[in-house]
């Protein structure tokens, strides 16, 4: 086979979710494509990764110094949902049930992976507090032992703004799951997180 295909196929699988023949699949389509395509492909992949800013206030990626969200006057700037990565603000916005603003951590603390909270926008998040204006946060981070350990610690750094409420998103059951199927802690959660019946 031709060392250029495996070169193509070998950098595409190290993608998240993409395999070797996913790889191969992806490799075929792109030489089948006119060039042009091809290279318009390539040149926006090296563009995103060397010009992507990210948000001087939020954390979110940018094409300028502050991201569209934050620059919306619309949103409501009393309320910020603390979240692990980008694609976390996509997911949340992509719901349009969602007026405030993002922060965007970076990732989660997980001393096995050597991430530690000075590696994530946390003292970021505490300077736009301190600042003001800021009423509720929202910590919206995965049900994982890492992520339950940065909404702990971030919960532990606030406590100086007691005029801040801290809230974490709704845990439990989700929508067609079955009881039986779920574990204790999912359980536990959607017991405790349980409202009235509309």
């Amino acid at each position: 086979m031709s060392k250029l295909l495996d070169n193509v196929v070998g950098e595409l699988s190290r993608l998240p979710g993409i395999g070797n023949r996913t790889a191969l699949r992806l490799a075929m389509h792109i030489l089948q494509s006119p060039k042009y395509e091809a290279d318009a492909l390539a040149e926006s992949i090296s563009r995103f990764r060397n010009d992507v800013k990210y948000c001087s206030r939020c954390n979110n990626i940018s094409d300028s110094d502050l991201c569209p969200i934050c620059c919306d006057e619309r949103r409501d700037r009393s309320v910020v949902c603390v979240v692990e990565q980008v694609k976390d603000v996509i997911s949340i916005e992509n719901t349009g049930q969602y007026n405030g603003v993002y922060h965007v951590l970076g990732g989660v603390i997980s001393p096995m992976q050597g991430i530690a909270p000075s590696d994530l926008k946390i003292n970021l998040l505490i300077e736009n507090v301190r600042q003001g204006g800021i009423e509720e946060i929202i910590l919206a981070l995965d049900t994982t032992i890492e992520g339950e350990t940065t909404a702990y610690f971030i919960k532990k750094k606030l406590e100086e703004f007691p005029q801040v409420k801290i809230s974490v998103i709704a845990r439990g059951i989700g929508f067609g799951d079955q009881l039986d199927y779920a574990d204790q802690m999912t359980i536990t959660h959607a017991l405790q997180n349980r409202r009235p019946m509309k």
